[in-house]
């Protein structure tokens, strides 16, 4: 049976609401839950990655936790840059992981930096987001 005005639809190329995206990534519960039990407050400024990267990290030793909150660490930073630096944005890659976009075309894959600093606390957030904003 062929049927031809149900053939392949076509899908248009996808557009992403820059904006909406910010804010959805920007939410970080468990970060901004563990951060507020320690006493830091995360105000979306390059001193709370500082004041974050001197949170004793009682996070390591629970797996489920330790995936989590790299996640959402590393989506906070991508916060602050897009935040804080002029020129900085968040893309969505092929694969579907956000990463920030700079002005120079440089990306940046915060996810991955934010499991990093929760798994070793190497390199620190406040570090990343000083080679980031310097460039």
């Amino acid at each position: 049976m062929n049927i031809p005005f149900l053939g392949r639809r076509r899908e248009g190329p996808r557009v992403h609401d820059a904006e909406g995206i910010g804010e959805l990534l920007a939410d970080c519960d468990l970060l901004r839950s563990q951060a507020a039990r320690e006493g830091v407050r995360l105000d979306d400024s390059a001193q709370s990655l500082e004041q974050l990267d001197q949170v004793l990290p009682r996070w390591r030793s629970d797996e489920e936790i330790l995936t989590w909150l790299g996640n959402d660490a590393g989506l906070y930073l991508g916060t602050v840059i897009v935040r804080t630096v002029p020129g900085a944005a968040w893309s969505i890659r092929s694969d579907g992981q956000p990463v920030v976009r700079l002005a120079s075309g440089r990306e940046f894959d915060v996810v991955a930096s934010g499991q990093a600093w929760a798994a070793d606390g190497v390199p620190e957030l406040s570090q990343l987001y000083g080679e980031v904003a310097e460039t």
